[in-house]
């Protein structure tokens, strides 16, 4: 298994390379050269698996043996998993009408991010026991991503993690989560600014190859292929206990599952997409709020950026660049590599790019799309509530609203992806009237001391924001290397 950039100007590198990067050097992002096949009697076999044991089947077939042995990675998959606080990791609610919720919140930080994450960080941690050596994470963060990093990788000596996230538009608990680590290999910066803001500073600084290279520059943003490659595992799970495929139906066709995903970034369209072309059966569906970028692109071909990023009740999904979809483009371009290169870079240096139409129809036979207002999110929730005394958070809500405003056949299974727990966004269940008993763990967040910096909005704001980071990133390494913590 060998990986090469969407972008056309790199191949052959292996796992342990891809794990260590963040964007391909030349801009692009990480993809398999070619996908593995699950065939029917494969999928029919592992009926009734764990969730655990899904994730190890299924980064088995992107990591070999040769990199992480079988018993390892069961160990460190296990390990990773086990501190959830349910014992199936993910838990699945099946609630009137048909509606069928995964729930992917179960870890720390209450978000699906926990899954990939702790995953992910076990496997870092794997290589730089083995190689005696220390990296650097940095991920920028529209809410659920840094928190979730941080808790993965905190205390571990062989990582630091430089989070940036935009003040200000991120609930009370996820900004918790992030500046209450005290750890010496944990540094916060609170940005004046969007998301998108924040990955421009960040781009410039993974192109910069010397850097990455002299202080073991990484991310842990789904831009890592290995953030992606666990998140196939959520639709796998999913198929397996939703779609009806029985272990005993030799030779019959495999039946067909929808699966609805709140969309962002973009990384669990991108997920399923992938295991759609391994041989799963799925329909996709992406749910955006009023960033709705991506409906634009699949209904209108429009790939453009609004001026600004709208603040809505489901913030993490406050995105106009979803830089997953680069991966999308290349696999329904016949994966060629400079066609997506010219697109991305369009699209890069203006925030926009017409696709041609017949792109649009291929990226329409494969994703279907809708958009959800504020309104449509309280509402779900309202309604929701009603029907089956379940309370979801406003992400998880932008999927469900697709339950009750386009119903599906009785013959169609359906499974929405429940991406973070309503206890993170008090705010917008108040507003929607309800009420929900939060977490000893949430209420004790506002006991904790906090520790932060701050990057202030600048006429130059972006070359301020890259050089502030830089400059962390050097100070930090240098003491490492002396022996010593930093955080001044």
């Amino acid at each position: 298994m060998q990986y090469c950039s969407t972008r056309g100007g790199v191949r052959g590198w292996d796992f342990r390379d891809v794990l260590f990067s963040g964007y391909a050097p030349d801009g692009g992002m990480f993809m398999p050269e070619s996908l593995p096949l699950l065939s029917p009697d494969t999928l029919r076999s592992w009926k009734g698996m764990s969730y655990t044991k899904v994730v190890v089947e299924v980064a088995s077939l992107f990591i070999p043996p040769q990199l992480i042995p079988r018993d390892n990675m069961e160990v460190l998959v296990g390990e990773a998993l086990s501190g959830f606080c349910v014992p199936e990791v993910v838990r699945i609610a099946r609630l009137k009408g048909g509606l069928s919720i995964l729930e992917l919140f179960h870890g720390d930080t209450l978000a699906f991010k926990d899954l990939a994450m702790t995953c992910t960080v076990r496997f870092l941690n794997y290589f730089l026991q083995k190689e005696n050596r220390r990296a650097t994470v940095l991920v920028g963060t529209s809410g659920d991503t840094g928190g979730s990093a941080i808790q993965s990788a905190k205390g571990l000596p062989g990582l630091d993690v430089v989070v940036v996230y935009p003040r200000g538009r991120i609930t009370p608990v996820q900004e918790k989560h992030m500046i209450s680590c005290l750890k010496d290999n944990v540094h916060v910066f609170a940005a004046d600014g969007s998301s998108d803001d924040i990955d421009q500073p960040l781009r410039r600084l993974f192109a910069d190859q010397e850097l990455v290279k002299s202080h073991g520059l990484m991310s842990l943003n789904s831009v890592n292929w290995s953030r992606v490659m666990i998140q196939l595992a959520h639709f796998i799970y999913a198929y397996l206990e939703l779609s009806g495929v029985k272990q005993d139906d030799l030779g019959a066709a495999l039946p067909e599952l929808e699966v609805v995903v709140p969309t962002g970034g973009a990384g669990n369209i991108a997920a399923g997409l992938i295991v759609k072309q391994m041989g799963l059966p799925l329909k996709l569906v992406a749910m955006v709020n009023s960033n709705d970028i991506v409906h634009r692109m699949v209904t209108s071909g429009d790939f453009s950026m609004a001026a600004n990023v709208t603040q809505t009740l489901a913030p993490a999904i406050d995105i106009q660049d979803p830089y997953n979809m680069e991966r999308v483009f290349w696999l329904l371009l016949g994966r060629d590599g400079p066609k997506v290169k010219a697109m991305m870079e369009e699209f890069q240096r203006s925030h926009r790019h017409s696709l041609p139409e017949n792109h649009r129809r291929l990226l329409s036979q494969v994703l279907s799309t809708g958009t959800v207002t504020d309104e449509g999110i309280l509402e779900t929730m309202r309604n929701c509530w009603e029907e089956n005394q379940y309370v979801l958070c406003p992400h998880t809500a932008v999927a469900v609203w697709h339950h009750y405003h386009c119903p599906h056949s009785a013959q169609l299974n359906r499974c929405y992806i429940a991406t973070a727990s309503p206890a993170k966004f008090q705010a917008a269940v108040e507003k929607a009237g309800l009420t929900f008993d939060l977490p000893e763990a949430v209420l004790a967040l506002e006991k904790l001391p906090t520790r932060y910096r701050e990057l202030e909005r600048s006429q130059n704001w972006c070359e301020d924001w890259e050089g502030r980071l830089r400059e962390r990133i050097h100070s930090v390494s240098a003491a490492r290397k002396n022996g010593m913590t930093y955080y001044t």
